[in-house]
């Protein structure tokens, strides 16, 4: 089959989906777009969103040519998909048309925003265009493109994870060392993960903020979006299973010091007792590892977060000692912290206070973060979702749509045809306008990236998309006014006019 996982196309959607073209009105055209809902997780101050993941989207699940073998297949299995077993509706017949006449490729028009562009609630980043007898599958692809959450979400993480890091760091590290904050936030989430798929498409989110990974899955796919060039890395480290094989723990770091011991690498302290490993492990492996002259990363593993962290870097001081840089913050020897047990963002900033205040230098520690970062999150995290905007039926006549249900305001959505530009007095912000009616002149965010086919379309690099973001992010203010004045008018207008059908009784008629 042409599809992956050996699915045939067609089914790379929800069931229901398969119905809806004998359900839409006649068309000409139909439109509809993506957005978010919501901040992360709610958040009203800072609403900044990372749209990422399209690209794999596209290549994997989208710009593939369907067969009449794909139809054949899906003809088999919805034959017996409806209740009882029986037939289920599918559009084959318009499945086996674009097969035959347009190569294979899915017929809409689809536009989006560029990767590792900075969005807002209300954003339109992904325009979905379907026309002609073809106008009722406008919707067909939206499962596939709403899996855009994931990445999306993950890189909004990584970056609010950042920004905490960074005030730290602006508190306590020296200009010559603000190059290690890239490397703070270490993805430790392929365990967690519940595919390889998942990992790799999530962790390389992360790495559009961060250079620090174990997850070689994400790693290797983020260096080939990058045209073969690097992007993360990794240290040595031991794992308690190794620890544990030795009968003495002050051997088993002997062995990491004297195999890795000339470069950066880490050792996990707490099989035992995290306290006394540090009193007694660590003094006494301490000439050998100055010897070698290496970096030695002190991993807790259990216990409290905050506490376990300082533990470790009064027993690296105390052991290794330290230099005081120009802010006046404590900076160790040759030696670190990383905390990656249960860590959030919520408790970084703990963390990071808790170090300072006892006058180390943030650049001292380093977080790893798992299931936190690339699994403990959904869809309703930003609230991601894809709805019918407008309509243009067969005898001509438009309508522009929208969703306003009664006790679900915040799934309001937008009515119209859109077009995105920055708006040089938000810094250069994203603003949704009705199609038509932006400011002369004004580039549309809004690329074409495939219409009814692979158009041609060069997808940035992934170092093209971080720099994106890099520069985005500490620009754009953290909340922005993301739908332009006019679009909201307009909004209001169809919103009256649909209530008053509402009300009357005629939108139920």
């Amino acid at each position: 089959m042409s599809g992956p996982f050996g699915l045939p196309m067609p089914l790379l959607t929800d069931s229901y989906k398969a119905s809806h073209a004998a359900l839409f009105p006649a068309a000409q055209e139909a439109t509809a777009y993506a957005e978010f809902r919501q901040g992360y997780d709610g958040d009203t101050e800072d609403q900044r969103i990372v749209f990422y993941g399209l690209r794999y989207v596209m290549e994997t699940y989208v710009a593939r040519r369907w067969t009449q073998a794909d139809v054949d297949e899906a003809a088999a299995f919805f034959s017996t998909h409806n209740a009882g077993h029986t037939a289920y509706p599918f559009p084959e017949q318009l499945f086996r048309r674009f097969v035959r006449e347009n190569g294979g490729y899915f017929p809409v028009r689809i536009a989006a925003v560029a990767e590792g562009s900075v969005v807002y609630p209300h954003t339109p980043v992904i325009q979905i265009t379907a026309r002609g007898e073809y106008a009722g599958l406008v919707t067909y692809l939206e499962t596939v493109l709403l899996m855009t959450w994931y990445p999306s979400t993950v890189a909004t993480l990584a970056r609010r994870a950042w920004t905490r890091i960074a005030r730290a760091y602006a508190a306590s590290v020296d200009e010559g060392a603000q190059g290690t904050l890239a490397t703070r936030l270490h993805d430790f989430g392929f365990r967690a993960c519940t595919c390889v798929e998942q990992a790799m498409v999530g962790g390389a989110a992360h790495l559009l903020t961060f250079a620090g990974s174990d997850t070689l899955g994400a790693a290797h796919f983020a260096q080939r979006l990058n045209g073969g060039r690097a992007v993360a890395t990794s240290i040595p480290a031991t794992e308690h299973s190794v620890v544990t094989a030795y009968a003495s723990e002050r051997r088993a770091v002997l062995r990491v010091i004297d195999a890795y011991g000339a470069g950066a690498y880490a050792c996990v302290m707490d099989s035992y007792d995290y306290a006394q490993a540090l009193a007694r492990v660590l003094p006494a492996v301490a000439a050998r590892k100055l010897e070698r002259g290496g970096v030695l990363v002190i991993r807790p593993d259990s216990g409290d977060q905050t506490e376990a962290v300082l533990q470790g870097l009064r027993a690296a001081d105390r052991v290794f000692g330290s230099t005081v840089n120009a802010k006046g913050f404590k900076v160790l020897r040759g030696a670190g912290v990383i905390q990656g047990d249960g860590v959030t963002p919520a408790t970084l900033d703990a963390m990071l206070d808790a170090v300072m205040a006892a006058g180390f230098s943030a650049e001292c520690v380093a977080f790893g973060m798992g299931g936190g970062l690339l699994q403990k999150l959904n869809r309703d995290t930003l609230g991601m979702a894809v709805k019918l905007s407008a309509i243009t039926y067969a005898d001509g006549s438009a309508r522009d749509v929208m969703k306003f249900p009664k006790h679900g305001s915040a799934k309001t959505s937008l009515p119209g045809r859109f077009a995105v530009h920055a708006d040089a007095a938000q810094a250069g912000a994203p603003v949704a306008f009705r199609a038509g009616h932006a400011p002369p002149g004004a580039a549309d965010l809004l690329q074409t990236v495939y219409d009814c086919g692979p158009t041609g379309f060069v997808w940035d690099a992934f170092d093209q998309v971080a720099a994106r973001l890099a520069d985005q992010w500490p620009r754009f203010p953290r909340a922005a006014r993301a739908v332009s004045a006019d679009l909201l008018d307009h909004q209001r207008r169809v919103h009256a006019a649909q209530q008053q059908r509402v009300d009357d009784g005629t939108a139920f008629a």
